[in-house]
């Protein structure tokens, strides 16, 4: 009796059903009047006394099981296992929310296709760096304020290591393995020490370009940043460069592109000028082509750097550069449509 207990609980433990008609025949062979569990209950008065007490408490658990059993299956198809029933197919199925690219990358990816195109390969480095390749061999003097704690920071109070403050540093290390020509760009995130608000931040990205070559003029930068500006803010864009004063590149200048909102018209964007600044460039000072072991009289270059974080404001009208950060999904949904 015991093994026939057994084997039984073994053969429950294992069946399954995939219709209710399958369900009502498991029903009608172990449980019903006539099924094999009653009928066991009917010899058990065959069985010896002294084992009753043990036949019994088997018995009762194998009715218990089996009715489990049966009620977990009946249960399974009334909640719509068998993919109809306790489904309405008339109701609105579950909106599925996309996901989407964050806006920097969206724009940063769009930057790194426009140079693309114009032959720029894409080099990255770290963002833990050493004073030489963020400062000395991009030409600033030792007591230059970029060094100063206010807009750089170091790691562990060490003044030769610390937080990147541009991609720059990327240019020096590819310029110190390749010899020209090289054209490339570095997309990166970089560090500041300055206050948080809705125009600034500690953290922020950049995407700097370099082009060495023999007989790189200004007139080369000047039309490669143009079609840059044209592709990336419309045909109708136009350029001026400023002239201004950065370390590693002599003559300097600054790039401001028409507002593309007021069409150079004047507006609170542009603050009525009608122009909008998004980069700095310039001719690459020879003392950083020699600190590269480059030959400053064989070859020229240029470079440039711009901030990432501008220029999606100015594409998409962001207002506060400290949403890019706080992972807001309301803000960030409203790229879903964007490439």
């Amino acid at each position: 009796m015991l093994d026939k207990i057994r084997a039984l609980l073994d053969e429950i433990s294992v069946v399954s059903a995939t219709t209710r008609e399958e369900v009502e025949e498991l029903r009608i062979r172990y449980i019903s009047k006539k099924g094999v569990i009653n009928q066991l209950f009917s010899e058990f008065k065959e069985v010896h006394p002294d084992l009753k007490k043990e036949v019994g408490k088997a018995l009762n658990d194998l009715k218990n099981a089996a009715q489990d059993k049966i009620n977990a299956l009946k249960e399974a198809f009334e909640a719509g296992a068998d993919g109809q029933a306790g489904l309405d197919l008339t109701r609105p199925g579950d909106s599925v929310h996309l996901g989407t690219r964050h806006p920097l990358a969206i724009v940063r990816n769009r930057i790194i296709d426009i140079f693309g195109r114009l032959g720029f390969t894409v080099s990255e480095g770290p963002e833990i760096e050493d004073d030489w390749h963020v400062f000395s061999a991009l030409n600033f003097a030792p007591e230059h304020p970029a060094r100063d704690m206010q807009d750089t920071f170091f790691i562990e109070k060490n003044p030769d290591v610390l937080l990147r403050t541009h991609t720059s540093s990327v240019q020096i290390r590819v310029m110190e393995h390749t010899q020209p020509p090289i054209r490339a760009i570095f997309p990166g995130r970089v560090f500041r020490n300055e206050a948080i608000s809705a125009r600034s931040h500690c953290i922020f990205h950049q995407v700097e370009g370099l082009y060495v070559d023999e007989n790189v003029s200004f007139a080369d930068l000047k039309q490669t940043l143009l079609y840059f500006a044209k592709e990336l803010f419309g045909e109708n864009t136009k350029i001026r460069l400023r002239p201004s004063y950065f370390p590693f590149t002599e003559p300097s200048a600054e790039m401001d592109v028409s507002c593309s909102i007021c069409g150079g018209k004047g507006c609170n964007l542009c603050k009525y000028t009608g122009w909008l600044e998004i980069l700095g460039c310039g001719m690459i000072d020879p003392n950083v082509l020699e600190a590269c072991n480059i030959d400053s009289h064989k070859y020229t270059g240029f470079a440039f750097g711009m901030g990432i974080e501008r220029i999606t404001m100015l594409l998409y009208g962001i207002k506060d550069i400290r949403l890019y950060f706080e992972n807001d999904v309301r803000f960030l949904r409203q790229f879903e449509s964007a490439i």
